[in-house]
């Protein structure tokens, strides 16, 4: 691959940490880009993996330091991300994954709907409507799944179980998004890793970028909060949904 196209790719990575640490949905800038540079669609997703894992754990790192969210407490928390993301990844030819692919689009423009009109989310925690263990047992195992299995929108997924189940407020919930993001990110790539799919020089090259990315976009959450975070989750959710209805045409 040419310098100059290595260089693309990282600089794309640096804007999808960027927005992945904020909202979610770095997937939409790297994974077109690396297919633009002539990766098949399971290399691509296999690559995409190891260089998001550089933006999440970047973020969580970040958001951890500023005392929004106890990482060692996530651990546990994180393991089930982690399983439930390589079970996900290992089951890829498996299941039926068309019929997800599907329903995806709508389920990303109902997140953007939501987060843009639905009155008093802000960075105030609210009523938790199921409890921690609860929580950690079905939504982000679910996920997590999710992740390994197709993986675009998986922050935005976790992030709005956070908010509506885990009565998080906008800015707090992102903050625990980032450590389950990583794992089950990471539980994926894992099993990516065996088949042989990923490239690892290219993916570590855009991990650079991504590292980068991640903490100017965490820098710039945790100052501004929920005034930055919604409407940039919002944009990202239906850009993703956008772009995934124009695969289908």
């Amino acid at each position: 691959m040419e310098p100059s196209l290595i260089a693309a790719l990282v600089a794309a990575a640096a804007a999808a940490g960027f927005v992945d640490a904020i909202a979610g949905g770095g997937g939409l800038i790297t994974v077109p880009a690396l297919m633009l540079a002539g990766l098949s669609p399971d290399q691509a997703l296999a690559t995409n993996k190891v260089q998001g894992s550089f933006g999440a754990a970047t973020a969580a790192f970040s958001y951890g330091r500023s005392g929004l969210v106890d990482l060692r407490r996530q651990l546990p928390t994180g393991a089930l991300a982690f399983a439930a993301g390589g079970a996900g990844a290992g089951l890829v030819t498996a299941l039926p994954t068309d019929v997800l692919r599907v329903a995806l689009p709508i389920l990303l423009i109902g997140i953007a709907l939501f987060f843009a009109f639905k009155p008093g989310l802000n960075d105030l925690d609210r009523a938790a409507r199921l409890r921690p263990a609860l929580f950690a047992l079905t939504a982000v195992p679910f996920i997590g799944f999710y992740d390994g299995l197709i993986g675009p929108g998986a922050g935005a997924f976790y992030m709005l179980a956070f908010v509506t189940l885990a009565g998080f407020g906008i800015l707090k919930a992102t903050a625990h998004t980032k450590l389950l993001n990583f794992a089950s990110n990471i539980g994926g790539l894992t099993v990516f890793a065996l088949t042989g799919h990923p490239l690892w020089i290219v993916g570590l090259a855009m991990g650079a970028g991504q590292v980068l990315g991640a903490a100017l976009g965490s820098r710039l959450a945790m100052r501004v909060g929920a005034r930055v975070i919604k409407p940039l989750l919002v944009v990202s959710s239906t850009v993703l949904a956008l772009r995934l209805l124009w695969q289908m045409i």
